[in-house]
């Protein structure tokens, strides 16, 4: 063997975490193959690692991490693979431990909501800590998603009497009076995915009771005005398309003992030319005011499909030119 390459092998007697590694035609070893260079086989049950020291030392610290992913979640997904092995590389490979410990709830199916990057993770943390958070990232890094089950345990552990969720209606410039039917239809198309959200999180059961019992309300940012909101968890969604007076408007609906989460990403605008984001102008206003956070959220913190990043980035460097 060149002195270069070494070979190690590690015992696992669980056949059901072997398969979890491999993963179906062996694509998770594909993955690992390519993105460090280690070649690994299965040899009289154990996992047999070799190449290069380097990358074996690196392949045998993620063959332990996701031996702990497996144990703790039953499975391995590409998204936690591919986030292991980034993290290893940064040299951060201790945060897999802490990303396992949290999770925010249980959805109606049993799937377990938790963080699943450094940064998700972060901003959990800043919504514990803060009454006002603010979350700026791109398309598939789960800020509204995370910010309702939070919302949602909260009004299960009774921390608050109600849940509102709000998005403005930028397609129907906020003046939904053209549109045809009632008030519930002519919102439904704009807080469509906060309503599958809810579903998925609550399941049809409690989802329905809640709705009925009035604890979760779903309404247009044009009808906060007015209202002070006492006892609630708010969650503002698509805030990049509000206006400064709308931001102004919505921050001030803030009563006692509430909470209020505003995502957005800056970087898909839908406002009509000449208008500002409020988004955009509120980072200047409140930044380093007490019991206000900012997180921001990047690509690294995508947790779709592994293509929804390479476009965040081909659009990225296109607009840099």
């Amino acid at each position: 063997m060149p002195s270069n390459l070494h070979e190690n092998s590690i015992a696992i007697e669980n056949t059901q975490i072997i398969r979890e590694i491999f993963g179906d035609f062996d694509e998770n070893i594909n993955i690992i193959r390519e993105e460090l260079g280690v070649d690994i086989h299965i040899r009289n049950g154990d996992i047999q690692l070799y190449g290069e020291d380097i990358a074996v030392d690196l392949g045998k610290k993620l063959i332990y991490n996701l031996i702990e992913i497996i144990k703790k979640q039953k499975k391995l997904d590409k998204q936690d693979l591919r986030y292991s092995i980034q993290l290893l590389l940064n040299g951060k490979e201790e945060y897999v431990k802490e990303l396992l410990k949290e999770v925010v709830c249980v959805t109606a199916s049993g799937k377990s909501i938790k963080p699943k990057t450094i940064g998700q993770k972060r901003y959990l943390d800043a919504i514990k800590k803060n009454d006002i958070v603010f979350c700026i990232g791109p398309a598939g890094t789960g800020k509204t998603y995370l910010a309702m089950a939070m919302a949602v345990q909260a009004l299960k552990n009774k921390e608050v009497n109600r849940l509102i969720l709000t998005r403005p209606a930028v397609e129907a410039g906020e003046s939904l009076g053209f549109l045809p039917g009632d008030l519930q239809e002519k919102v439904d198309p704009y807080l469509r995915p906060i309503y599958d959200a809810l579903f998925d999180i609550l399941g049809a059961e409690s989802y329905t009771r809640y709705i009925e019992k009035g604890l979760i309300e779903v309404a247009p940012l044009a009808y906060m005005r007015g209202r002070t909101l006492d006892s609630s968890y708010i969650i503002l969604d698509e805030a990049q398309n509000t206006t400064n007076e709308q931001m102004k408007m919505f921050l001030t609906r803030l009563g006692f003992g509430s909470k209020a989460i505003i995502t957005g990403d800056i970087t898909q605008i839908d406002l009509s030319k000449g208008k500002e984001s409020g988004l955009k102008t509120i980072t200047k206003i409140l930044d380093n005011v007490k019991g206000i956070d900012f997180i921001y959220l990047s690509k690294h913190d995508i947790v779709r499909h592994p293509l929804v990043q390479r476009i965040i980035e081909a659009y990225d460097k296109y607009e840099s030119k």
